[in-house]
C-alpha cells in the first residue's frame, strides 16, 4: 500500500478546514468518499474535493473500499461510527472526545483490537511545535521536577466557526454530551497528561452556564469549567476553559518546576518561554500555536496515515483518550457533589 483510501464521515467545519483540506497537502492521501447527513452540503464537499458522495456512512462503509475513516459527527455518534468502520476493515481517525461514556469508550477500543486496526483520537494539541517542545525540555529536566501548572483554553464559542452556527449540534445535549467540557477541557486534559507523562488521579470543578443560550433560555449544556487536578505523582494544576471569552481566543499554559517554568502559547511572537530560577529568560520561536480563526497544519491525518503505512501505533493511543475521556466524566460527577474524586 503506497497510499490509503480516506472516507470522511461528517463534513462540518473541522472536517473541511482541518482533515480534507490537509489531505490534499499529502500525497499518501486519497481522498476517496465523504459523507454528511446534510445532502446540500455533501454535495458541495464533494465537488470541492472531487469525491464521491455518500449521506448514510453504511453505504459508503459497504460501497467505497476504504482503507480508513475520519469520523468528524456529533460525539453521541462516535462509538457506533467507529465500531461499524473496524467491523469494515477500516482504519478509523476520530475527532475528540473520543465518546461521551466509558462504555462507549470501551466498545470502540474493542472493536479495533478485534478487526486488528488502528484507532487514533484527533487531539491536536500534542503536536503543536510549542507543545513538543515543551516535552522535550521538561524530558530533559530543563526545569527540574514538576510541582504544578496552569492551563487555560477560551473562546467564544463553536458558533464562530461551526457550520451551523448557533443551531450547531455542539448546543444540543442529546449529541454533544458535554459543552465545553468536550470541546476545550479535554484537549487540556490530553495534552497535559502527555506532556507530564502522568496519570490524573483526582479532580474538582466548577461548571456553569453563563451565557450560552438558545432562544431565551441559557442552554442545558456547560460554558464554563475549572477543573483542579492532582497527579499520581502529587502535580497539581488547574484547566480553565470557557465558550465565554469574546475577545481574542486564549490557548496557554505555564508549567512550574523546582528549577524554572515553561510558558507556552502566552507571547505570539515567542511561543515558548524558558525562565530559570537564577533569573535567565530565554524566549524561543519554535512554530505557531493555531487558533479557530488562524489554522496551521495540525499533522494529525500526517502522522496517523504513516502508522497505517508503516503498520506501527498511533501516537495518540486510544486508552490516553479513554482516560481523558475518564478525568471529564468525574469532573462533572465532582461538581454535582461539591468534592473532589478519584478518576474511574
Amino acid at each position: 500500500m503506497k497510499t490509503v483510501r480516506y472516507g470522511f464521515i461528517g463534513c462540518g467545519a473541522v472536517g473541511q478546514r482541518r482533515h480534507l483540506r490537509e489531505s490534499t497537502l499529502n500525497r499518501k492521501i486519497e481522498i476517496a468518499a465523504v459523507c454528511d447527513i446534510n445532502k446540500s452540503r455533501a454535495r458541495r464537499v464533494g465537488r470541492q474535493f472531487a469525491a464521491p458522495v455518500y449521506f448514510d456512512y453504511r453505504d459508503m462503509l459497504r460501497d467505497a473500499a476504504l482503507d480508513a475513516v475520519v469520523v468528524g459527527t456529533p460525539n453521541a455518534l462516535h462509538a457506533d461510527m467507529t465500531v461499524d468502520a473496524c467491523k469494515a476493515g477500516c482504519h478509523v481517525l476520530c475527532e475528540k472526545p473520543m465518546t461521551i461514556t466509558t462504555r462507549d469508550a470501551r466498545r470502540m477500543i474493542k472493536a479495533a483490537a478485534q478487526a486488528k486496526r488502528f484507532l487514533m483520537i484527533g487531539h491536536n494539541q500534542r503536536f503543536m511545535p510549542p507543545h513538543v517542545k515543551a516535552k522535550r525540555m521538561i524530558e530533559a529536566g530543563d526545569i527540574g521536577r514538576v510541582l504544578s501548572f496552569v492551563s487555560v483554553f477560551k473562546h467564544g464559542g463553536p458558533e464562530q466557526w461551526s457550520a451551523d452556527g448557533m443551531d450547531s449540534w455542539f448546543f444540543k445535549k442529546a449529541e454533544a454530551g458535554f459543552g465545553v467540557l468536550g470541546d476545550l477541557a479535554v484537549h487540556k486534559v490530553d495534552l497535559m497528561r502527555w506532556l507530564l507523562d502522568e496519570e490524573f488521579t483526582d479532580v474538582s470543578a466548577r461548571v456553569a452556564t453563563l451565557d450560552k443560550r438558545r432562544g431565551r433560555h441559557l442552554m442545558r449544556l456547560e460554558d464554563t469549567a475549572l477543573l483542579t487536578l492532582r497527579t499520581a505523582s502529587r502535580i497539581i494544576g488547574s484547566i480553565d476553559t470557557s465558550w465565554t471569552n469574546y475577545g481574542l481566543e486564549e490557548n496557554h499554559t505555564t508549567i512550574y518546576g523546582d528549577r524554572g517554568v515553561l510558558r507556552i502559547g502566552i507571547d505570539p511572537d515567542y511561543p515558548l518561554i524558558h525562565e530559570t530560577r537564577d533569573g535567565k529568560r530565554r524566549r524561543l520561536r519554535v512554530g505557531p500555536m493555531s487558533t479557530n480563526k488562524k489554522q496551521h497544519r495540525s499533522g494529525v491525518i500526517d502522522a496517523f496515515t504513516d502508522c497505517i503505512l508503516q503498520n506501527r501505533q498511533p501516537p495518540i493511543p486510544a486508552a490516553d483518550a479513554q482516560h481523558g475521556l475518564a478525568v471529564i466524566l468525574t469532573a462533572i460527577r465532582a461538581a454535582k457533589q461539591g468534592k473532589t474524586l478519584k478518576v474511574r
